[in-house]
């Protein structure tokens, strides 16, 4: 064998052997993860949809793995601290955060000096649950579907106000989508949160309000306020003899305001470690028990995989950043 050839075979041995040590890291930290505890962050406090998910899946990831699972709540800046603590975070799996429709596709438009951009910091994991929003009047309104809605603000213009649990919301932008679609005039009053905006609507300080179904539906069937419609393409379950808005014409069809709440890692977590996790997690929110506690308190068990929530992140941020641009909507 010539020395060239002596050459050429030791080079391609030696990027062989290369190539097996660079994978090997990838696929031992599939197989031995999690080694440790994992920490699943909530941007905001504890008690909200996000974190009752993320603690019903934290428990069973600690049953199945033998390992600690916990929930951290980090609220604050509209849930962009917490984001931006797991963006810079150490990308191994060990933490994860649950990412709301505003931290995932909306804030990005609206915040000009965000520390983090939700499709390049970070990884889709799985979109754990939906919930459905609706849209609900005070009881001195004589409306119960767009219908009469839209009578009721010919009749009185000017007298529709609609609140929100902050500018730039998606109930908020929710609002804004309503009225382009059925051109019912309605004047943006935001609060500090959604649980003022609901005090406000039933003291009568606003008239109409966009907020999930799980929060108004006991209100609804009290008779302390009118259901117009459920926000989405199928009705509630909570609520099933309420339409949806697509049903219901009046400019409407598609018409679409859903809760997302995903589950996503830093961005650069091995591809192994990623399947894992998302497998582990999907199969843990299709298991019977699990669904049927969840959708139990309103909310949609969806568990999709990492490249259907991405596709939807894309759909989303650009539905929101159109609305956003057109509307003029800015932080105050």
């Amino acid at each position: 064998m010539s020395a060239l050839s002596r050459f050429v075979l030791l080079l391609f041995l030696s990027m062989a052997t290369l190539s097996t040590a660079l994978a090997q890291p990838a696929t031992d930290a599939a197989s031995n993860y999690p080694s440790r505890q994992i920490r699943i962050v909530y941007p905001y406090a504890a008690g909200g949809p996000g974190d009752i998910v993320a603690r019903i899946v934290a428990a069973e990831l600690s049953k199945r793995w033998h390992q600690s699972v916990i929930v951290e709540t980090k609220p604050g800046a509209g849930g962009n601290i917490a984001m931006d603590y797991v963006a810079r975070s150490r990308p191994d799996g060990y933490t994860l955060v649950v990412a709301p429709t505003a931290n995932l596709v909306i804030n990005q438009h609206l915040y000009p000096n965000l520390h983090y951009d939700p499709f390049k910091n970070f990884t889709p994991l799985t979109l754990m649950v939906s919930i459905d929003n609706m849209l609900v009047v005070n009881d001195s309104i004589p409306a119960h579907n767009v219908k009469e809605l839209a009578a009721y603000a010919k009749a009185n213009p000017g007298k529709l106000t609609y609140g929100s649990s902050g500018i730039g919301t998606q109930p908020h932008l929710a609002g804004e989508m309503f009225k382009r679609a059925t051109g019912i005039d309605m004047l943006h009053v935001p609060y500090n949160g959604t649980a003022d905006a609901t005090t406000a609507i039933l003291g009568g300080h606003i008239t109409a309000l966009f907020t999930q179904v799980s929060a108004v539906a006991p209100l609804i069937k009290a008779g302390k306020l009118h259901a117009i419609g459920i926000g989405s393409d199928k009705r509630s379950p909570l609520l099933p003899n309420v339409p949806t808005l697509q049903e219901q014409g009046q400019g409407l069809t598609g018409f679409e305001a859903v809760s997302i709440y995903a589950l996503m890692a830093p961005s650069g977590t091995p591809a192994p470690v990623v399947k894992k996790l998302s497998a582990e997690v999907i199969a843990i929110l299709h298991t019977p028990a699990v669904e049927k506690k969840i959708t139990g308190m309103g909310m949609n068990v969806v568990a999709d995989t990492p490249e259907q929530l991405a596709e939807l992140m894309r759909k989303e941020s650009a539905r929101y950043a159109k609305i956003i641009k057109d509307e003029k909507i800015k932080l105050q």
